[in-house]
């Protein structure tokens, strides 16, 4: 069974590409993390949020992931985060096209 993790909080900027070259060294280390399927960045510059969706290959590498990067956000300066884990149905998934 697969994972799905979802963290967004508000953030202020940078974006877009200012996103990218500031937030670069954390994707590199994020992509090692033990059980990481992928990741997704996600960004809204009009509502002030950012963000990821991760899918991970088991429940305790995606809870230990949570435990770790809100533990990171916090230390830089980040609040109010919302976080929630879920079950993958890839029966279901796989038939909307998505190949986990």
């Amino acid at each position: 069974m697969k994972y799905l993790l979802q963290i967004d909080f508000p953030h202020n900027g940078p974006f877009k590409k200012d996103f990218e070259v500031a937030f670069s060294d954390l994707a590199k280390d994020i992509a090692n993390e033990d059980g990481l399927v992928w990741k997704i960045w996600t960004e809204n510059e009009e509502n002030k949020e950012a963000g990821g969706i991760y899918l991970f290959d088991n429940l305790d590498d995606a809870q230990r992931y949570l435990d770790k990067h809100t533990q990171r956000l916090n230390s830089f300066g980040y609040t109010d985060l919302r976080a929630k884990i879920f079950n993958v149905n890839e029966t279901l998934s796989s038939i909307t096209k998505i190949s986990l």
